[in-house]
């Protein structure tokens, strides 16, 4: 029942403006790839991509295997793009909460800002699962 219940929240999420922010994500993500220097941003820029096109019955888990690499690189995105993708985030959220059926998109929304704001050093799992070894 529960999976029923992702499947028909993703569907939903896509139709509202989920597939809209993947595809941007995406395309940041190739602009990263084209920058050289900044691939490892575009590799956390299709994580998210792929972590925003079907969020319901996912979450993000720390990797075990992150280094201090991927601190450092955090807070170069953070600086850089991290927070503005995360207001980008809240705002959408808040104005999904407006409506009744906006409300899991909205959180579907809050669920995206920690990612957005530090995607290095992350993985996507299955609810309920701690990390990809477990």
């Amino acid at each position: 029942m529960r999976a029923l219940l992702n499947l028909v929240l993703n569907v939903i999420w896509l139709i509202f403006g989920g597939a809209l922010v993947a595809i941007v994500y995406a395309i940041v993500g190739i602009i990263c790839f084209a920058l050289i220097i900044t691939i490892p941003f575009g590799v956390a820029s299709f994580r998210m991509a792929n972590f925003t096109i079907w969020p319901f019955g996912r979450t993000l888990v720390p990797k075990p295997s992150a280094g201090i690499a991927s601190g450092i690189a955090n807070v170069l995105w953070f600086v850089l793009f991290g927070w503005w993708l995360a207001l980008g985030h809240i705002l959408l959220a808040v104005a999904q909460f407006l409506s009744i059926i906006g409300i899991p998109l909205g959180i579907a929304n809050v669920k995206l800002v920690p990612v957005s704001l530090f995607p290095l050093g992350h993985e996507i799992v299955p609810v309920g699962q701690r990390s990809s070894a477990a």
